[in-house]
């Protein structure tokens, strides 16, 4: 909103300082900034509030130490986050932009089914919460609308390199070519990026038309299938990591950074051009939005870390979830989702990995047998003495390594 009143106020009356909303930096800025604020100035109220309103955590005994310290702190705090991230998108980025409602559509889709799971597990005094079917339902109706938006709108496409002997040409006629000749016309694509790999771009639709040529008019139904399982993989990632102090929240915090370099990275034409990466017209505005999301996620963790003062609960991190899917996807960066979301998913991998190897095991054996001690695997440390705050600094220094070799990735090929 600010954005177009101030755009509207240098237009029509040349009014000083209007015209630093239009360069996107200073709006970033200015958006990490104010959710920061945000976060931590109004955090201590809704958490005041969710005392009154009796929205304790209730703590199931696992043997885990300090767990029952625990018990009665305020849970639903990841309506702290949500409205620290909302509020500066509203006010500073152009809200008619594709990526920008997306991810407004994400928020508050993904943290509706955490609230309504919350809302089940403390009011109804239903320890389960949420059904797990209706929980998948969700994410994958998300996938669907993501995965359709991103195929159909003739808002999203991108423009791909010429081939290197065209470039060679036209820098042999000028040396000094503007960045914009070296691409091709903006067009629909179902392509994205694959890491360390020369020829680093890959069509989703080749998985259909090595079978038949035709099959390319149905390439949308295989986007919207990988879209869907990219939100549904990272939201029960981002839930599953969410289980000790800070550890959630600053994971994704990292996360969230990085992915916000390479959408600036793949919005501007002329890094694009330099580092010879698929250039994406009008994503660059996502960085407003994740400006935001991450000063909310360090607002949320002045009170989040340990010993905290207030939870996520699943209002939280399936929303921290979903916002992170969308965003790699919109960024054409997903299949880099493994090492930049390492810590999702080996929390993941260990509750799977424990399932499996218990069942499989009670089968055989007649007895079920356990790989961690406990799982998810940061319960897998606790259970083994660490503080929980080692946990978390170290998993903060796993995820910083993570985010660092993504971004090489733009250069090692």
């Amino acid at each position: 909103m600010l954005y177009y009143l101030f755009e509207y106020l240098e237009k029509q009356f040349q009014f000083p300082g209007a015209s630093l909303f239009g360069f996107l930096t200073f709006r970033a800025a200015l958006a990490m900034i104010l959710s920061l604020l945000i976060s931590t100035i109004y955090g201590k109220r809704i958490i005041r509030f969710l005392q009154k309103q009796q929205v304790g955590e209730t703590i199931r005994d696992l043997g885990l130490a300090g767990q029952s310290e625990k018990a009665g702190t305020p849970t639903m705090g990841g309506i702290i986050i949500i409205l620290a991230t909302l509020i500066p998108v509203f006010l500073l980025a152009k809200l008619d932009n594709v990526y920008i409602i997306l991810l407004v559509i994400t928020t508050i889709w993904m943290g509706i089914i955490g609230f309504i799971d919350d809302y089940i597990k403390k009011f109804k005094k239903d320890k389960e919460g949420l059904k797990g079917r209706f929980k998948v339902l969700g994410q994958v109706g998300l996938g669907i609308i993501v995965g359709a938006t991103l195929y159909f709108n003739q808002n999203v496409t991108i423009k791909e390199k010429l081939p290197i002997e065209v470039q060679q040409e036209l820098l042999a006629e000028n040396a000094n070519v503007s960045p914009t000749k070296m691409f091709k016309e903006e067009a629909k694509s179902t392509k994205t990026t694959i890491p360390f790999v020369k020829g680093n771009e890959f069509d989703y639709a080749d998985l259909i038309t090595w079978i038949n040529p035709d099959f390319q008019k149905y390439a949308w139904i295989v986007f919207i299938i990988v879209s869907i399982f990219i939100i549904t993989a990272v939201s029960n990632g981002a839930n599953l990591t969410d289980g000790i102090d800070g550890l959630a929240a600053g994971t994704s915090a990292i996360i969230v950074l990085t992915l916000g370099i390479f959408a600036w990275i793949s919005g501007n034409i002329v890094f694009s051009e330099y580092l010879n990466i698929m250039y994406i017209p009008r994503v660059e505005e996502i960085t407003i939005y994740i400006a935001a999301f991450v000063g909310a996620l360090v607002g949320f963790l002045w009170y989040n870390t340990y010993p905290a003062q207030v939870f996520m609960g699943d209002t939280g991190s399936l929303t921290i979830g979903g916002i992170i899917a969308v965003i790699a996807i919109a960024v054409r960066k997903e299949w880099l989702i493994p090492v930049l979301c390492g810590i999702f998913l080996a929390e993941n991998l260990s509750v799977v990995l424990q399932v499996s190897w218990f069942k499989y095991t009670k089968k055989k054996y007649g007895e079920g047998r356990r790989i961690f001690k406990m799982s998810p695997l940061h319960h897998h440390y606790q259970k083994s003495g660490y503080h929980e705050s080692k946990i978390v600094t170290r998993f903060w220094i796993i995820g910083i390594l993570l985010a660092i070799v993504s971004i090489v990735t733009l250069k090692i090929r």
